[in-house]
C-alpha cells in the first residue's frame, strides 16, 4: 500500500509538472515573439536614427548658407531689391523649422531607442528566468519518470545517487548558462561594438574624413584586441592548459598571478608538502573552488590580501584560503552564505567526500579550510 501511495503522488507530481512546464514554454514562447518584435523595432528606430541624423546634418548646412545668403541680400541694397530679402528671408526661416523638427525627431529617436533597449533587457531576463524553471523541471521529471514500480528500493536504496546525479545535471546547466551569459555580455557585445564603428568609419571615408577614420580604426584595432583578449579569457577558463600540463600548485600560482595584476588585491600562495599530481577530477574541483574563492572576495569581501595555503599530505589534499575582507557572522547570516557562493562550494566538496570549514565575523576577514581524501584506488588509477 505504502508503494502504491507513492506511485500515485509520483504520477499527480508529474502530471502537474508537465502541465507547469507547458505553461512555463508558452510564457518562454510569448517572451521570443515579444523579443524578436522589439529587436526589429530596435532596428527601424536605428535605421531611421541614422536616417534623421544625416538629415539633421545636411539641414544644417543648408541653413547656415541661408544665413549667409540672407545677410549678404540684406546689407547689399544696390543689387537686391526687397523681393530678393523677402525670399531670402523665408528660405532661411523655412530651413531653420525643418531643422528644428529634425532635431525634435532625433531626440524622440533617442528616448525610444532606450526605452526599447530596456524592455529587451527586461524580456530577455525573462526568458532566462523561463529557461532555468524549465530546465530545473526537466531534471526533476527525469527521475520521476523513471522505472515506478521500483521507487521504493530507489527511495530506499539510491537516494544519495539520485541526489549526486541532480547535482551534476544542475552543476552542467549552470556552467552552460554560465558561459553563453559570458558571450552575449561580452564578445558580443563588444563585436556589435566593432560592428557599429565600422559602419561610422565607413561614412567618414565617404565624406573624405581621413583623420576621423584614422581615430576610429585605431578605436577599432583596440576593442579587436580587447575582445581576442576576453576570448583567451574564456577559453582558459574553461579548462586552464597549465592544469593539464604541469598539475595543480602551478596552475593555481599562473591563476593567482593574474587575478593581482588584474583587480590590484595583493595575493601570497604557499606549498606545504611534497607536489603530486592528484586526479584530474580532483584537480579541477580544487582549482574550481580556489576561483569561486577569490571571485567571492573580489565581489563581496573589499579585501586588500588574501593568503592561499596548499599542503600536500600522504593520503589529504589541504586548503586554505584566507582574506582581511568585511568578513560576516557565520550561523546567522545563511542567506548572505548562498549569496557568496559558499554553499555551492560545500556542495562541490562533500561531493569529493572532504570537509569544508568556513570561519569569519565581522570587520575580521574570513577563512575557508577544506580537506579532500586520496585514496589508494584514486593514486593508483591516476
Amino acid at each position: 500500500m505504502q508503494a502504491d501511495a507513492i506511485d500515485q503522488i509520483i504520477k499527480n507530481a508529474i502530471r502537474v509538472m508537465e502541465d507547469s512546464k507547458y505553461q512555463i514554454y508558452e510564457i518562454s514562447q510569448g517572451a521570443r515573439s515579444e523579443y524578436a518584435h522589439l529587436k526589429r523595432e530596435l532596428d527601424e528606430i536605428n535605421k531611421t536614427a541614422a536616417e534623421t541624423i544625416e538629415m539633421v546634418d545636411k539641414l544644417e548646412v543648408e541653413f547656415r548658407r541661408a544665413r549667409i545668403r540672407l545677410t549678404e541680400v540684406s546689407r547689399d541694397f544696390n543689387r537686391y531689391n526687397e523681393a530678393d530679402i523677402r525670399t531670402a528671408y523665408e528660405q532661411a526661416t523655412s530651413l531653420q523649422l525643418q531643422l528644428s523638427i529634425f532635431r525634435e525627431k532625433e531626440q524622440n529617436n533617442k528616448i525610444r531607442r532606450d526605452d526599447i533597449q530596456r524592455r529587451l533587457k527586461n524580456v530577455e531576463k525573462t526568458v532566462e528566468r523561463a529557461e532555468v524553471l524549465v530546465s530545473q523541471i526537466n531534471v526533476v521529471l527525469e527521475y520521476l519518470s523513471g522505472d515506478l514500480n521500483q521507487v521504493t528500493r530507489i527511495l530506499e536504496s539510491a537516494k544519495n545517487r539520485q541526489q549526486l546525479g541532480f547535482k551534476i545535471i544542475l552543476a552542467q546547466e549552470e556552467e552552460r548558462r554560465r558561459i553563453s551569459r559570458e558571450i552575449h555580455d561580452d564578445l558580443a557585445q563588444s563585436l556589435a561594438h566593432i560592428v557599429l564603428r565600422a559602419e561610422i568609419a565607413e561614412r567618414m571615408l565617404m565624406k573624405q574624413d581621413l583623420d576621423a577614420v584614422r581615430v576610429e580604426l585605431s578605436d577599432m584595432k583596440s576593442q579587436i584586441r580587447s575582445s581576442l583578449e576576453e576570448v583567451r579569457k574564456m577559453i582558459f577558463n574553461l579548462r586552464p592548459m597549465a592544469l593539464d600540463d604541469l598539475g595543480l600548485a602551478p596552475a593555481l600560482r599562473k591563476y593567482i598571478q593574474d587575478f593581482e595584476e588584474r583587480t590590484k588585491i595583493h595575493a601570497d600562495f604557499e606549498v606545504f608538502g611534497k607536489e603530486v599530481r592528484l586526479p584530474s577530477p580532483m584537480e579541477v574541483a580544487i582549482y574550481r573552488l580556489v576561483q569561486e574563492s577569490f571571485s567571492n572576495v573580489y565581489k563581496h569581501a573589499r579585501a586588500t590580501y588574501i593568503r592561499v595555503e596548499l599542503t600536500f599530505q600522504r593520503q589529504m589534499v589541504r586548503l586554505i584560503v584566507q582574506d582581511n575582507g568585511v568578513g560576516f557572522q557565520v550561523g546567522k547570516d545563511d542567506a548572505e552564505i548562498g549569496r557568496f557562493g559558499l554553499m555551492g562550494m560545500r556542495e562541490r566538496v562533500e561531493l569529493l567526500e572532504g570537509e569544508l570549514q568556513i570561519e569569519s565575523a565581522p570587520d575580521r576577514g574570513t577563512k575557508i579550510s577544506l580537506a579532500i581524501p586520496i585514496s589508494v584506488e584514486q593514486k593508483e588509477e591516476y
